[in-house]
């Protein structure tokens, strides 16, 4: 009679309770489909300006981008072999690994010690001396390229790879200052005090026991400031003056004129400047989302 009672009672309340679940189920797979589906259309709305710019550089005419069906009959690799033989594309790139390298190991060292004196330390003004490197920030290139010059003039470093990485540092090191601030924030102050017990001075704490637990923000600011020094046109382009010390970025405006526009070359060069920078995120990627997030948490 008890058994019988039971097996009815687990009759009766199975259907009950696998309803939720199926629903469950449900909801979790058209979830789980809705979210691939708009990966799936954010992934190419992003690729597809990276793609339609490689076949643009498979045209070996100038006007092909006016006629982009055309390409497919013509594809080659000529334009590549002209950039690559023909232009000064070694030249530039050495010189915007140069800058880059530059700008991203003095601006980093400077933001680093920056930020953790100011995580830190309480001296006064500590917290006006942060709000000018954010108000620095401010101020547009044109502003700044007149009252820069003159300074790099008067130190005679006009037409020099260490003047031009002293400007883009100007640039880089106010914003990686506040970035790394934010993170060495989330780390434990307590290390610090562990570091002085073990006899550390503050400089050895920083380097021995701080930098090696910064590593996520450190990534983030060395690529925000190779990024920022890779790609910078307007005080490469007032501050170099000789072409073979051009960057990429400016190199690339070799192949336009007043009357002419060479953008199956501009797009070959395009391509290939874009090699180096995916090198350099594809070494910091790992610690970009970590450095991101963690450094956001805290101000």
């Amino acid at each position: 009679m008890t058994t019988s009672t039971v097996e009815t009672s687990a009759a009766v309340t199975d259907p009950v309770a696998a309803g939720p679940r199926k629903n469950r189920g449900r909801r979790g797979l058209a979830a789980a489909l809705a979210s691939h589906g708009l990966l799936s259309v954010a992934s190419l709305i992003a690729l597809f300006p990276i793609a339609w710019l490689v076949f643009l550089s498979l045209g070996p005419d100038k006007d092909d981008y006016l006629h982009p069906g055309r390409i497919w009959s013509k594809m080659t690799f000529d334009n590549y072999a002209f950039v690559l033989q023909h232009t000064n594309f070694f030249d530039w790139l050495k010189s915007s690994l140069i800058v880059s390298l530059g700008t991203t190991v003095i601006g980093v060292l400077i933001a680093a010690t920056t930020g953790y004196a100011v995580s830190r330390m309480r001296f006064p003004g500590y917290r006006k001396f942060m709000w000018v490197l954010l108000v620095t920030q401010m101020f547009p290139i044109a502003v700044l390229i007149v009252p820069m010059y003159q300074i790099l003039s008067e130190l005679q470093l006009i037409d020099t790879y260490f003047g031009l990485i002293l400007v883009y540092c100007s640039t880089a090191v106010p914003y990686c200052a506040w970035l790394l601030k934010g993170y060495f924030d989330t780390i434990p102050f307590e290390i610090d005090e562990a570091g002085r017990v073990d006899g550390l001075s503050p400089f050895g704490t920083f380097a021995r026991l701080i930098l090696p637990l910064a590593k996520p923000g450190l990534a983030v600011a060395a690529f925000y400031s190779f990024i920022t020094a890779f790609g910078e046109v307007a005080f490469a382009t007032t501050f170099l003056l000789d072409d073979q010390k051009y960057t990429l970025a400016v190199g690339l405006q070799s192949f336009v004129s007043e009357h002419d526009a060479q953008r199956n070359l501009m797009a070959a060069t395009a391509v290939l400047i874009a090699i180096p920078v995916s090198a350099f995120f594809y070494l910091v990627q790992k610690n970009l989302v970590t450095g991101l997030t963690a450094g956001g948490t805290k101000g």
